[in-house]
């Protein structure tokens, strides 16, 4: 009978806080072309699908491929200069990360972002305890399909049937749908309870301490 011992996390609204940097390079970019800028909370909305169709949804109806990509373009360059100006962990995530690493736990990060700026960002604030970060690149299928899990679970070593997903949005439930792993939607993240409810989530974590518990829970439905 297989055991939990490996742990995925989506990165953005999960582990770490990443919307002010975002509403940043999402307004340089539409400055840059001309374009309104967004509020914070129309930037919350459109994340979760990766920067190009952050920047789609952030560009006005109508607007051409053009330009829609000269601000992609834009949004890329000063992202990749400005990815960590305001970002940082969500309270008590450097401790969980730390607790379940030091527990012999097998930790990924699988994200939508550009896989240069997740593994710099995992560099940055986990590279003490999570050694396998994917983000998004050529051949490899954005979520929710489930190729960057099956791509982590291959680089550690672990099988589905000996994992959890953590995530705090629909895509996330999708992506561990797809990819046949139970899934914690945390509440701290980028959408709230109702909407995950709406979008078929079943288990919460109200704060990280939470994910140790929800994580043993499971563990005892496999025994």
């Amino acid at each position: 009978m297989s055991r939990i011992n490996t742990v995925i996390f989506d990165l953005d609204g999960t582990l770490l806080y990443t919307l002010t940097d975002l509403l940043d390079a999402t307004n340089y970019g539409l400055r840059k072309t001309g374009l309104p800028e967004r509020t914070l909370e129309e930037v919350r909305s459109f994340v979760g699908n990766g920067i190009q169709k952050l920047m789609e949804r952030a560009v006005p109806q109508g607007t051409g491929e053009e330009v829609q990509k000269q601000a992609l373009d834009a949004f890329r360059d000063y992202y990749a200069l400005h990815c960590t100006d305001h970002t940082e962990p969500y309270d008590g995530v450097l401790d969980l990360v730390a607790r379940l690493d030091e527990a012999g736990y097998r930790l990924a990060i699988v994200s939508n972002k550009v896989d240069s700026a997740v593994k710099d960002l995992n560099r940055t604030f986990f590279a003490e305890h999570i050694h396998v970060a994917i983000g998004e690149r050529e051949g490899v299928r954005k979520k929710p399909a489930p190729d960057t899990v099956y791509e982590a679970l291959k680089e550690l070593g672990s099988k589905k049937e000996e994992a959890v997903y953590i995530g705090d949005s629909d895509v996330d439930l999708a992506t561990a749908a797809n990819a046949g792993l139970p899934c914690i939607s945390v509440l701290w993240g980028f959408r709230d309870r109702p909407f995950l409810v709406g979008k078929g989530a079943e288990h919460f974590a109200e704060a990280p301490d939470d994910v140790l518990r929800l994580i043993e829970e499971f563990q005892a439905l496999l025994s």
